[in-house]
């Protein structure tokens, strides 16, 4: 299979584009030895969102690591960020700049298309047909877009990431009283600092199927990893720093359904 799927039964589907470790054997064969530690992956985000399952959501999670494509850009490869650095569709390089790929084996224009036919189509097929099968049931739903990235990353970002970072694509994909009702619950908490809609608006997912018209409320959240997990090689879970930010997660993802269930 090119993701893994698990169908719930609540007004809530979770996206995790970033997750994916796997890259093809003729795609890795042209790569540099850095690119193969994968740094840039949405590490151990299964793990951390295990209480999904309990609350019977829809989880739809990546195979193929973004080096491979980025699930998380348009089709087209347009900047999100526009005038600001960003990595894209096939990226050429890590978040420190480093090359993914070696000398003269970059890819080209047949590289994309075949990628995204191969790789990207399946993922979003999946997705769409998750959400029109949960707006038939329910009328409305939550897509919850999850990401984490390491704290310190200069290329996109001066000094350390606020640790959960929201985006709604500046309130586009997603109505007002959902965003509160999310964002509220983490800002009154104390142990993590919070932003919405600053550096990490809301990336292709995002903006693409948030469509708060048509009753889909799409949120994403990009969490730095040192809440979960060890920054550095071997990039290990830490369950005891999970379990600090976990309560909060579901707190959060319980209130999204439950306005949208209104």
């Amino acid at each position: 299979m090119d993701f893994r799927f698990n169908e719930g039964s609540i007004p809530l589907l979770v996206s995790m584009p970033h997750v994916g470790t796997d890259i093809p054997d003729d795609i890795a064969a042209r790569m540099t030895p850095q690119a193969l530690i994968k740094a840039d992956t949405d590490w151990h985000l299964r793990e951390l969102y295990g209480f999904l399952q309990e609350m019977d959501a829809s989880v739809l999670s990546a195979r193929w690591s973004r080096y491979t494509i980025d699930l998380n850009r348009p089709q087209e490869d347009t900047n999100l960020y526009p005038g600001q650095d960003t990595t894209g569709l096939l990226p050429n390089d890590t978040f420190h700049r480093e090359p993914l790929y070696l000398a003269g084996r970059e890819p080209d224009a047949a590289d994309v298309q075949r990628r995204l036919q191969r790789y990207w189509a399946p993922y979003h097929a999946q997705l769409r047909g998750e959400l029109d099968r949960l707006l038939r049931v329910h009328g409305a739903v939550v897509l919850w877009d999850a990401h984490s990235i390491a704290s310190h990353v200069p290329r996109f970002f001066e000094g350390k990431l606020p640790d959960l970072n929201f985006g709604t694509a500046d309130g586009a994909s997603c109505e007002s009283g959902l965003t509160s009702a999310v964002v509220d619950i983490a800002r009154a908490q104390d142990a993590f600092t919070v932003a919405l809609n600053g550096r990490f608006k809301g990336g292709h997912i995002t903006r693409h199927y948030g469509q708060p018209a048509s009753r889909v409320h799409a949120i994403q959240l990009e969490m730095c990893q040192c809440l979960y997990m060890d920054e550095a090689m071997p990039f290990g879970y830490r369950p005891d720093l999970a379990a600090r930010v976990q309560p909060l997660l579901r707190q959060m993802m319980e209130a999204a359904v439950a306005w949208v269930a209104r």
